[in-house]
């Protein structure tokens, strides 16, 4: 029998911790909880969680500086809440190296819903050879590690960014839909005015943009979605 998969909660509203831990468990999850960021980068070292779910508004050390001391040392998956119409949270968020946010107040089902997407795309079937490896120019992928090269250095991405990138660079020159890659990305579809995948790829680009002067570019094409080029 499979584990459950293990959740950390990081918020310091102690009747949502509560609400939401019992909905999670009842849903058949390992759920923990941390009343602020410090305790959360504890617990998250010593439990090793499938998912973290992470909210921007607390005391102390908010989500948003919490996440960015977690990316340097963890790449675990990140779902962020955020203020209903706080945009500027959910771009730092997912700047920052969130993997999806959803905006308070939601129902339950909904957040059960992102959760899932979540773990199903970290459940994915990945190659099993070791060999097995995705190459477009300078750009080496391996998913089975977790891994992207490029000009031989090691790419610090998210999985969502790592998921982005090997799909435009399995197909690099041809234009994969933003609905294809929100799926790859989030496990989930694409819905209106949402602006999660464009940030991951801006935020990939910077990424690139800074490991090499080699000619790869991601474009956008306008109503279409993006391609990968290699000059």
């Amino acid at each position: 029998m499979n584990e459950p998969a293990k959740i950390l909660l990081i918020d310091d509203d102690r009747a949502l911790t509560e609400m939401l831990s019992e909905l999670l468990q009842t849903e058949g999850y390992d759920c923990s909880v941390a009343g602020k960021g410090s305790e959360g980068l504890q617990k998250e070292r010593e439990e090793r969680p499938d998912l973290v779910i992470l909210d921007v508004m607390m005391p102390g050390d908010d989500g948003i500086t919490t996440l960015r001391k977690l990316r340097e040392t963890s790449q675990v998956a990140v779902l962020m809440l955020t203020a209903m119409g706080e945009d500027d949270d959910r771009v730092l968020g997912l700047e920052a190296g969130a993997d999806d946010y959803l905006a308070k107040p939601f129902v339950a089902r909904e957040l059960v819903l992102r959760i899932q997407a979540i773990l199903r795309r970290l459940t994915q079937a990945r190659p099993t050879d070791a060999g097995s490896t995705t190459q477009a120019g300078p750009l080496t992928i391996d998913l089975s590690k977790e891994r992207a090269q490029l000009d031989g250095v090691i790419l610090p991405l998210t999985g969502a960014e790592l998921r982005i990138l090997e799909s435009l660079a399995s197909r690099h020159g041809e234009i994969v839909s933003r609905e294809e890659l929100t799926q790859v990305a989030l496990g989930r579809e694409l819905s209106p005015y949402d602006r999660a995948l464009d940030t991951h790829v801006s935020h990939l680009r910077n990424k690139l943009a800074k490991a090499t002067r080699a000619p790869l570019a991601i474009r956008s094409v306008r109503g279409a979605g993006y391609r990968l080029v290699i000059d």
